[in-house]
């Protein structure tokens, strides 16, 4: 609690709001390349559908039509800019992620060390990880039509005791994917030296939450639906509580990872271009 993860949370989300055309775009381009934009488009839209409602799926995609439009539209100059704002509007919700994490591990950039090669450092993690997400999305993907194509062959052949199997190894490759993704995130954004078998128990932590979380949130919204009472504006305020409540549950993630760490690994220490924070012992002397 001293680190104050709802005010974390709420700047994560507003961040997200702004970077989420990018990034979607980003994503299903890259990820398209390979395994077909039509099929990357749905796959991702059905993922916000199940978490976040239809309503939400529309508008999102609208965003994203709208955001290939404007490019298309634009000349070659034009294009070049509008590709720049993209990066940078798809990677500012990391880079500000970034600072969360380090909040968590009470580390903070260097400022003799520091400047606009670090800042540029972190945006190129955070592209990174954009194409790490495309990368695993396409892994998912194609797992999923594979196991999808071969449990209709087992239905015509076996019994459906076999299909109950595939659905056990489908939840376990997604939990996998997931926890790796998790696993990058603690690992490589905070400005600290952790250690990986540290990362490895608090990212399958994180993913466990995550997993309870995204069923509880999606059966919240369906039953309380909180964004009734914003009219037109209220998709914006379902994926800005999704986010809100999806980043908490990474903050306990890597808090406790860090825990793990400070009891099994004697801590992390700051990286080469980081220093202890003192502002944050400060916090929790006045808590």
């Amino acid at each position: 609690m001293a680190k104050d993860p709802f005010r974390e949370s709420a700047v994560i989300a507003y961040y997200a709001i702004f970077s989420l055309p990018g990034l979607f775009v980003l994503i299903i381009t890259l990820a398209g390349y390979f395994f077909g934009r039509d099929a990357v488009n749905e796959h991702v839209l059905n993922q916000v559908s199940s978490a976040l409602g239809n309503d939400s799926a529309d508008q999102i995609y609208e965003i994203i039509q709208q955001q290939e439009s404007e490019t298309q539209k634009t000349s070659v100059w034009g294009a070049i800019v509008g590709i720049a704002t993209l990066l940078l509007g798809a990677t500012g919700v990391f880079a500000q992620f970034q600072k969360s994490l380090n909040n968590i591990w009470e580390v903070k950039p260097d400022k003799a060390k520091s400047g606009i090669v670090e800042l540029i450092k972190v945006r190129l993690f955070s592209f990174g990880l954009i194409v790490s997400i495309a990368f695993l999305l396409i892994i998912s993907l194609l797992i999923s039509t594979l196991l999808t194509a071969f449990g209709e062959w087992l239905s015509s052949k076996f019994s459906e005791s076999l299909l109950i199997l595939l659905k056990i190894l489908n939840f376990i490759i997604s939990f996998s994917i997931l926890t790796l993704l998790f696993a990058m995130m603690l690992k490589i954004f905070p400005d600290a030296k952790i250690k990986w078998k540290d990362v490895w128990i608090g990212s399958a932590l994180t993913t466990i939450l995550f997993i309870i979380g995204k069923y509880g949130l999606s059966l919240y919204f369906g039953k309380a639906n909180p964004a009734s009472a914003f009219g037109a504006a209220g998709s914006i305020i379902l994926i800005l509580l999704w986010v809100s409540y999806s980043s908490m549950i990474v903050f306990f993630g890597a808090e406790f990872t860090r825990q793990y760490a400070n009891i099994h690994s004697g801590g992390a220490a700051p990286s080469d271009h980081a220093v202890k924070d003192e502002r944050c012992k400060d916090k929790k002397e006045e808590m």
